[in-house]
């Protein structure tokens, strides 16, 4: 079972990183998000945002909602290590 705790956070590590990246994309608007590694990205990335977007609002001009899921990512790899 530890393996798979190890499995688990190592995933739940890389979706973090994948979605600061994707934040940091946001940033330049002439980043062209249908070519490869970016759309590959946003595949990864706007399922998982796509419903949280929708329960919380912008504030203004910025979208707090990958503060939530980067909070949401920490919190469950926590769990998953004071688990095993």
């Amino acid at each position: 079972m530890n393996a798979v705790a190890h499995i688990l956070s190592g995933v739940l590590q890389l979706f973090s990183m994948a979605l600061f990246i994707w934040c940091l994309l946001s940033w330049f608007p002439n980043i062209n998000r249908r070519e490869p590694p970016v759309s590959y990205l946003d595949n990864i990335i706007r399922p998982i945002m796509a419903p949280i977007q929708k329960v919380i609002p912008p504030i203004g001009n910025i979208d707090i909602s990958p503060i939530v899921v980067m909070l949401l990512v920490g919190f469950l790899n926590k769990m998953l290590s004071s688990l095993f």
